[in-house]
């Protein structure tokens, strides 16, 4: 069951589920997908958690759902993709406030682009999410003075053969968020690529099970 999109707020037509744990997870898809594709997947790795899930506000050749703009499939605007990690901010900010979210409570999960975005929001705005489970990120832009990410616990699943983040990026990925001082569990998958498969699924699982333990 598909659940409806809700007017747009701050910009950004979007899914809220309330939940009964006091957990919120930030769903953000992928390119081409949209506010309704991640949905189920929530519903499944944080039972009882309120669902806030956005449509990427970028449109890729008129049709295409994204979060931040691109040139290329590896030609990034990194401009872009910073200011629209700051109106990401802002819908967070309105939604909040418009459902009574806890934001120490909030966990993002994404996939590809939307890990790209929740990466680059973790790196801008301190105090961004309580977590982050981030599936096959790219890391586009580091900051001149990295934040102090010491309370906030982050999964990134990598694929070895992920044309897009290639060894090198996903050694410099770790040694980022290693910086951050945040609690990182990083799994390498050396027979993956840009998909996901059910071992990412699996593990993420885990992650957020022990997270979101009472």
């Amino acid at each position: 069951m598909s659940a409806a999109t809700r007017p747009a707020l701050a910009g950004y037509e979007h899914v809220f589920e309330p939940g009964t744990t006091g957990w919120t997870v930030l769903l953000l898809h992928g390119t081409g997908d949209d506010e309704h594709g991640l949905v189920p997947l929530g519903r499944q790795l944080a039972p009882g958690a309120a669902l806030l899930s956005p449509r990427g506000n970028v449109l890729e050749n008129g049709v295409t759902n994204r979060f931040f703009a691109r040139r290329s499939a590896t030609d990034i605007d990194v401009e872009d993709m910073l200011a629209r990690s700051d109106e990401l901010d802002g819908f967070i900010d309105a939604a909040v406030r418009e459902y009574g979210i806890d934001r120490d409570r909030l966990v993002a999960f994404g996939f590809s682009n939307g890990a790209n975005i929740a990466l680059a929001s973790l790196l801008r705005h301190e105090g961004w999410a309580r977590a982050a489970a981030l599936l096959r990120p790219v890391i586009y832009h580091e900051p001149d003075a990295l934040p102090d990410l010491s309370a906030v616990d982050i999964f990134v699943a990598s694929g070895g053969n992920d044309p897009f983040s290639p060894p090198a990026e996903i050694e410099r990925l770790h040694d980022v968020l290693t910086r951050t001082r945040a609690t990182l569990q990083l799994v390498v998958d050396p027979n993956a690529g840009h998909g996901l498969g059910p071992d990412d699924l699996m593990r993420a699982a885990t992650w957020f099970d022990q997270l979101l333990a009472p």
